[in-house]
C-alpha cells in the first residue's frame, strides 16, 4: 500500500470516527422546555445561548460579567456583579431564561487585568483569554517560557490579585498551523480553507488563515498547478487571523459546506458567535475531523512572529497542516478559522481560532454558496479525475475530498524559518517547500474545508 494511501486510510477512519459523533446529532430536536423542573433556566440550543447571553450583555450593562453555555444542563449561565443590593438585575436575566450566579470580578476589572497582562507580559510562548466558568483570567504558556521569562509572567499574573488569574503550563509550543482541509497550494507554502463566501463585489471566494494569506499571493488547489484563487485582503499578526482569497474565475463554484469525510458534508447555513462551553468541531486535512469544547474568548495570542488578538481558545486538538480550516458546530454555524496552538491530536493541547464572524466584518464578506452555484463547476458537466466531492460531484485529480484520501495525506511545510524540527520559527521564510508523498486534491473546487498555503518550515511529519 503506498505511503500516501496508507496515511489516508487511517485519516478517513479517524474522520468517520468524528463524524459518528456530529451527524447523527446534526438534526437532533432541541426544545427550550424546562428539564425536570429542576431550574427554571431555560433549555437551549448553543446558538441560541450565544444569542441570549448577547441581549443580556446589553439589558445588564457594568453588571454584566460574562456567560458561559452549561452543555450538561443545555443552560446559559450569566455571571453578574456590583448590583449592591439591587435584585432588579438578577431578576431581569432569569426572567430572560438564564441561570444567574454572582461573581467577584466584573468584566471591566478583568478587561483591566488583561491590558496589564498585554503591557507587561508580551512574551512568544504565552496566551491569555477569559474563562467566565472560573471569572478570572487563564493565562496558558508554553514549554519555552522558562527562566527568567516564566518569572517575569509569574510576577504579572501575582501582581493582578488574588482571584484574578490563573496559570496553566503547555507541554508542546505555540505555533501557526499551517494547513488544513481540502488542500490549496502557494509558493511552496500549503494551508486550509475555512468557507467559501461571497466577497463585497458578488465575486465567490474564501477565507482561510491570515498567516496563509501573507505566505503567497496566489494559490491553486493541486500541488504546482495552475492559481486558481487570488489574496485580496490579509491580516497576520494583530487584530486577527483572517485572509479573503478571491476565486480568479468568477463563474467557479462555491459551495457552503464542509466535508467531514466518508462522503458526508455538513451544510454550513450561517456565521455565529462562539460561546464559551460550546461543543465546536474542526476539519483538516492533517489530522481529519476532531471536537471539543470553546475555552475562552477575546484571546491573546504571542506567536513567534507577532501578537495576535481577538481570538476563540478551545480544547479542540490540531497539528501542523490544519491552519485555516473550518471550526463549525454540528447544526452548520460557522464560527472560526484554525489559527494555532500547541500539541496534536494524540496528547491534546490548545487551540486558537479567528472568529468568522469579525473576519466576515472586516473583509465585507458574506457566508454563502457564490458563483455558478448547483452541483457542476462552471466549463464542464464534469470535472476530470476519479474522484468525487462530498456532494457527489467530480472533481479533477486522483483522491477524493471530505475525509477520502486527502485527510492526512503526505507531508506539509511548515510556518516558520526553524530548523524543521519544531516547528517554531518565524512565518516570513516562504522557501519552505512542501514535502509531500501524495498527490494534491484533485483541480475542482474545496467544498468549505481546503487548506491554504504557508510559508518557511516547521519540522511537518506524516500524520494521521
Amino acid at each position: 500500500m503506498p505511503k500516501r494511501k496508507a496515511a489516508i486510510a487511517v485519516g478517513g477512519v479517524a474522520a468517520l470516527g468524528a463524524a459518528a459523533l456530529l451527524l447523527p446529532q446534526a438534526n437532533a430536536s432541541q426544545d427550550g422546555g424546562a428539564r425536570g423542573g429542576a431550574s427554571t433556566a431555560r433549555t437551549l440550543k448553543a446558538d441560541d445561548a450565544g444569542d441570549l447571553a448577547a441581549r443580556l450583555s446589553k439589558l445588564l450593562g457594568d453588571a454584566f460579567a460574562g456567560s458561559y453555555y452549561d452543555s450538561a444542563n443545555r443552560q446559559l449561565v450569566v455571571n453578574v456583579t456590583d448590583v449592591s443590593g439591587d435584585n432588579n438585575v438578577i431578576v431581569q436575566a432569569k426572567k430572560a431564561g438564564a441561570e444567574v450566579r454572582e461573581v467577584d470580578n466584573s468584566t471591566a476589572e478583568l478587561q483591566a487585568a488583561a491590558r496589564t497582562l498585554r503591557t507587561k507580559a508580551t512574551i512568544p510562548g504565552t496566551a491569555w483569554a477569559v474563562d467566565p466558568r472560573t471569572n478570572k483570567i487563564l493565562v496558558t504558556a508554553d514549554s519555552t517560557v522558562t527562566g527568567t521569562r516564566w518569572d517575569r509572567l509569574e510576577s504579572t499574573v501575582d501582581g493582578l490579585g488574588s482571584g484574578m488569574a490563573t496559570i496553566k503550563k503547555s507541554a508542546g509550543t505555540f505555533k501557526t498551523f499551517v494547513s488544513g482541509g481540502d488542500a490549496i497550494f502557494g509558493g511552496g507554502a500549503r494551508c486550509s480553507l475555512g468557507f467559501n463566501v461571497t466577497a463585497g463585489d458578488g465575486s465567490p471566494a474564501f477565507l482561510t488563515a491570515g498567516h496563509c494569506g501573507v505566505a503567497a499571493e496566489q494559490w491553486s488547489d493541486a500541488q504546482n498547478g495552475a492559481p486558481i484563487a487570488t489574496v485580496d485582503q490579509a491580516t497576520f499578526p494583530g487584530n486577527g487571523d483572517f485572509a479573503l482569497v478571491k476565486y480568479d474565475d468568477p463563474n467557479t463554484q462555491a459551495p457552503s459546506d464542509v466535508n467531514v469525510g466518508g462522503g458526508q458534508s455538513v451544510q454550513i447555513l450561517q456565521a455565529a458567535e462562539a460561546t464559551v462551553g460550546q461543543q465546536v468541531f474542526r476539519m483538516g486535512s492533517t489530522t481529519g475531523l476532531h471536537d471539543g469544547q470553546v475555552l475562552g474568548l477575546d484571546a491573546t495570542v504571542n506567536y513567534p512572529e507577532g501578537t495576535v488578538t481577538g481570538l476563540i481558545q478551545t480544547d479542540v486538538c490540531a497539528e501542523p497542516g490544519d491552519s485555516g480550516g473550518s471550526l463549525f458546530t454540528q447544526d452548520g454555524s460557522a464560527v472560526g478559522l484554525t489559527s494555532g496552538g500547541s500539541g496534536d491530536c494524540t496528547s491534546g493541547g490548545e487551540t486558537f481560532f479567528q472568529p468568522v464572524t469579525t473576519a466576515l466584518a472586516a473583509t465585507g464578506a458574506t457566508l454563502g454558496d457564490a458563483g455558478a452555484g448547483g452541483g457542476q463547476q462552471a466549463g464542464g458537466d464534469e470535472q476530470a479525475g476519479d474522484g468525487q466531492q462530498a456532494g457527489g460531484d467530480q472533481q479533477a485529480g486522483d483522491g477524493q475530498q471530505a475525509g477520502g484520501d486527502q485527510i492526512g495525506g503526505g507531508q506539509e511545510a511548515g510556518a516558520g524559518t526553524g530548523d524543521g524540527s519544531d516547528g517554531s520559527g518565524a512565518a516570513d521564510d516562504p522557501s519552505g517547500a512542501d514535502a509531500s508523498n501524495g498527490q494534491a486534491p484533485g483541480t475542482g473546487h474545496a467544498s468549505g474545508t481546503g487548506n491554504a498555503g504557508r510559508s518557511g518550515r516547521s519540522g511537518l511529519t506524516d500524520t494521521h
